[in-house]
């Protein structure tokens, strides 16, 4: 590792440097933080001598009013938290990398980066990273789709300094994307805090309706941050935890259940609507763990579908990369399509597998 990270993060080097874990990423050395140590977010990566920051985790509100209230005290900036997985991209001793949320090299969103119209960026603002949601169909960690959307793509919703981890004022960040033709999240908006807690609920109102995923709220200089998620996510975070019923823990479940009870309350509703949230959030457990222990007495695998194309050498390595994890990969169909390898494959879930089996089988379980 080439910098030292007790200058850089005003850390006891040698402790924090034990820390790192060292990877590599077409021959290229780098080093990452699996966990967050001595203030330095997980994910922070080191590639030569440019250190890239890991992305800070963003407090919940349980409720907007008076949450909104109590945790702004000046102008809130709303905009839509949508639904994929959480990349920076930066300019990193020479080149443009994508590293995900703990800090891996992601081959197939490094590709995908470096044909966005990031050079000229970079060239302008070297010391900056581009922070944002990965989000479309055909892409190796997340199935949700978006109608506008016909590809895997980005969406920035931050950009930093890489070093450092500080936020560019949200205004600012906005007009630099538009001047460099990077897409951003779409916006609802810069309200006062005693308004923004109607507006983040109008949103809200819509998104649910369309089946997405939520808000952010920042403050003008993007130093505070919150998120309030719909009632339609947190039933398809339920749908796609029980479809793998024994892949998740048991605070996944508590903690979306919670989100309800007090979204329930907050957004007034009547008994029948009560109810009728009721209904649709059992269903989204109970009816995918039933559909996959079906599958399963049927013997056929069960786990998550992705379907990735591209350069035949990164496919090679994603698939490589997740068979590093220690995933288990089954390929559904491997082909090619105007010079780029198709790759149909499933993520299979053999903690969830291999208990059903031993439960269908007449195993016993200690409760």
């Amino acid at each position: 590792m080439d910098r030292d990270l007790g200058e850089v993060f005003d850390a006891d080097h040698d402790d924090l440097r034990e820390h790192f874990e060292r990877d590599t990423y077409r021959g290229r050395a780098y080093h990452y933080l699996p966990d967050a140590r001595h203030g330095v977010e997980r994910g922070t990566v080191v590639v030569g001598d440019a250190v890239v920051r890991g992305f800070p985790s963003i407090p919940r509100t349980l409720v907007l009013d008076p949450g909104v209230v109590e945790f702004f005290d000046g102008p809130v900036a709303v905009e839509e938290k949508l639904n994929g997985y959480n990349v920076r991209v930066a300019c990193a001793d020479g080149d443009v990398y994508a590293f995900t949320r703990s800090g891996y090299i992601c081959p197939f969103t490094t590709d995908l980066a470096r044909d966005l119209p990031v050079d000229a960026f970079f060239d302008d603002h070297p010391e900056r990273v581009v922070c944002g949601e990965l989000i479309g169909p055909e892409n190796p960690y997340t199935t949700h789709d978006y109608a506008e959307v016909d590809e895997a793509a980005l969406r920035v919703f931050d950009v930093r300094h890489r070093e450092t981890g500080e936020p560019m004022p949200v205004a600012d960040r906005r007009e630099v994307c538009d001047a460099y033709d990077l897409p951003q999240v779409p916006e609802f908006g810069v309200h006062d805090p005693t308004g923004a807690a109607d507006a983040v609920r109008e949103a809200i109102d819509d998104l649910d309706a369309r089946g997405r995923e939520g808000v952010v709220m920042k403050s003008a200089d993007g130093r505070r941050a919150l998120k309030y998620t719909t009632s339609a996510i947190h039933r398809a975070d339920l749908a796609h935890a029980f479809d793998k019923p024994y892949d998740y823990g048991r605070d996944f479940l508590f903690a979306r259940i919670i989100r309800e009870a007090y979204q329930a309350v907050e957004f007034d509703d009547d008994e029948a609507q009560t109810r009728e949230r009721a209904r649709d959030l059992g269903e989204a457990i109970l009816l995918p763990a039933v559909e996959s222990i079906r599958d399963v007495a049927a013997d056929r695998l069960i786990g998550d579908e992705h379907t990735i194309r591209g350069d035949p050498a990164t496919i090679e390595a994603q698939l490589n990369r997740f068979r590093g994890y220690g995933l288990h990969l089954e390929i559904l169909d491997d082909g090619y399509e105007d010079g780029e390898r198709v790759v149909r494959f499933l993520k299979v879930a053999d903690t969830s597998r291999e208990k059903i089996a031993h439960y269908l089988t007449g195993g016993t379980i200690d409760e």
